[in-house]
């Protein structure tokens, strides 16, 4: 009879007001989602639409907690970002289907080697190593819907040791949530357990060893995250 050689613990969520976690499948992410973003990385936004890559799962840390500050670069991005958690899935949605998938909401940071991230457009390389690290995904207890339910307008910021950086309105998604939901359907199957984290507003900047990151999405969730100095 088989079996597994070992076991590896699953990634998951806590969900507020629960002790059932939310069991993580796969995390998706959504690139230039939001105009203002897209200029200060040097893209038009009418001409570039969003796009979507990939982080594994694992790179999930649950917050409020720490990252260690990753090897290999000089200039690590913080982005902060709506995560949507997907309850049940399916291909080519349309738009009442994508919001019925939908289970609820968090805050996530889409932690970003920047350096490594440019180095690999430039050389037309895939971005893995420059989004897809270990600890990149910190993410916020979920929100049920039924509890905040379906945001599309409210503050989202982010402040490094108490200063302003980041600041936006999730109204000003080019796509919004559902949009999202469809137009990924479309490229894969979606399945419950999925995250998709939303895009960010514009402000990006590096972190440093010792920074507190707080970060928050209106009527849904606030996080914090301690950076800490790499390991030696």
């Amino acid at each position: 009879m088989q079996h597994m050689m070992f076991q590896l613990p699953p990634p998951a969520l806590p969900v507020r007001g629960s002790d059932v976690l939310f069991p993580v499948r796969r995390i998706y992410c959504v690139g230039r989602n939001f105009a203002e973003h897209a200029r200060e990385m040097g893209h038009d936004p009418a001409l570039e639409p969003p796009f979507f890559f990939s982080k594994p799962a694992d790179a999930l840390v649950v917050v409020p907690g720490d990252v260690v500050y990753p090897p290999a670069t000089a200039d690590l991005h913080h982005e902060v970002e709506l995560v949507v958690a997907l309850a049940a899935g399916g291909r080519n949605l349309n738009a009442a289907q994508a919001r019925a998938c939908i289970y609820g909401y968090g805050v996530g940071l889409d932690l970003t080697r920047r350096d490594l991230q440019r180095a690999a457009r430039d050389k037309g390389q895939p971005w893995d190593m420059g989004k897809g690290f270990d600890q990149s995904a910190p993410v916020s207890e979920l929100v049920p819907a039924s509890m905040c339910g379906h945001p599309r307008s409210g503050r989202i910021e982010l402040s490094v040791n108490g200063r302003l950086r980041q600041q936006g309105d999730l109204a000003d998604m080019i796509l919004d949530v559902d949009a999202l939901i469809q137009r990924l359907s479309t490229l894969v199957e979606l399945r419950a357990g999925d995250l998709l984290f939303t895009g960010t507003p514009a402000g990006v900047a590096a972190l440093q060893p010792g920074d507190r990151v707080s970060a928050s999405v209106e009527g849904v969730a606030a996080i914090e995250v301690h950076v800490l100095r790499p390991v030696e």
